[in-house]
């Protein structure tokens, strides 16, 4: 599930938020990134649990039309299209989700009035009428539906956010690769494939003897930075004319000892992809002028470290 880029992510927000408590051991740190690793699998578990729920408001609203003292001819005979969706029959019926989502304690029963006001976003919108007017009716289609609704719907809910947040101090940063995930899950049972857990680690998915571990290059590369903290450090200050650590910013410095770990400790990786990697993450978490910066002192530092001996990698065109 988690692939490199969100690992190198969870690895530096790790070492960032050790480096700014001060007093976080190692042992500290690794357990910390374990339980980041976790949930997004669980906050993933979580939002594919919001199918029936979904669908459960549907039909309490139609029923409640139907019970009105007068209703409409529309009220006595309403499209229940949606709150007769297969999907969430399926998700509600599967024996290993079901299982799993009870041991997690998970339930969307307290967050009604979020799925009142979801359900009625999601029925204003055309993806929903489109569907609705549709003749057809099949799992393939209500699977689209949904992952309309996990696309448009969740990413910017300031409510669910909140949600989350009250939840897992993990689920906020999660959310829009677990949403992700989900859209990939309905992809899949829309084409008849069977719900599964999926593992943890993208590596996980993968067979040979090439394949490397992504739970222990998580592992290994905090520990390669967090060990090697203060010399790395150092040698950025040292890097920048005029420069002290106290006057570059605390993520820059985590990216670029992330940068820098991880050249030094995994020796099939290229030089280019780490930089890379680094450059684009700084994108997100750093300031305005911190992609130059980190590029810049991370390629000067690589060339510096490969001159002396102490960056070795064991294919061609790695460095």
């Amino acid at each position: 599930m988690l692939n490199r880029r969100i690992l190198r992510i969870k690895v530096f927000k790790t070492l960032y938020s050790s480096e700014m408590n001060g007093n976080s051991s190692l042992a500290e740190a690794e357990m910390q990134l374990q339980a980041s690793c976790e949930a997004a699998r669980d906050l993933y578990l979580f939002m594919l649990g919001i199918v029936r729920p979904l669908t459960a408001v549907a039909a309490e609203r139609i029923e409640a039309a139907r019970n009105k003292f007068n209703p409409t001819e529309e009220e006595k005979n309403p499209n229940t299209k949606f709150a007769d969706n297969v999907l969430a029959v399926l998700i509600d019926s599967d024996p290993d989700f079901q299982k799993i989502f009870r041991k997690k304690k998970f339930s969307w029963d307290q967050y009604d009035l979020f799925l009142k006001k979801t359900f009625s976003s999601i029925s204003s919108k055309p993806y929903y009428a489109r569907y609705m007017q549709s003749p057809e009716s099949s799992l393939k289609e209500d699977c689209l539906l949904f992952r309309h609704i996990f696309e448009e719907e969740f990413a910017d809910s300031e409510d669910l956010a909140q949600i989350l947040e009250s939840m897992s101090i993990y689920w906020g940063e999660d959310l829009p690769y677990s949403l992700t995930y989900v859209c990939k899950t309905l992809e899949a049972i829309g084409k008849g494939a069977r719900w599964s857990l999926p593992p943890l680690y993208l590596s996980e998915t993968r067979k040979g003897d090439d394949v490397e571990d992504d739970r222990a290059f998580s592992l290994n590369l905090l520990r390669s930075a967090y060990v090697n903290y203060g010399k790395y450090s150092d040698m950025v200050s040292e890097s920048v004319s005029n420069w002290d650590n106290d006057r570059i910013v605390t993520t820059d410095m985590c990216l670029i000892i992330l940068g820098l770990a991880e050249a030094v400790t995994f020796p099939t990786i290229p030089v280019k992809v780490t930089i890379n990697e680094y450059v684009e993450i700084s994108k997100y978490f750093g300031t305005p002028k911190s992609r130059m910066f980190v590029n810049g002192i991370l390629d000067r530092l690589i060339q510096k470290l490969a001159s002396e001996g102490k960056i070795a990698k064991t294919g061609k065109g790695l460095l």
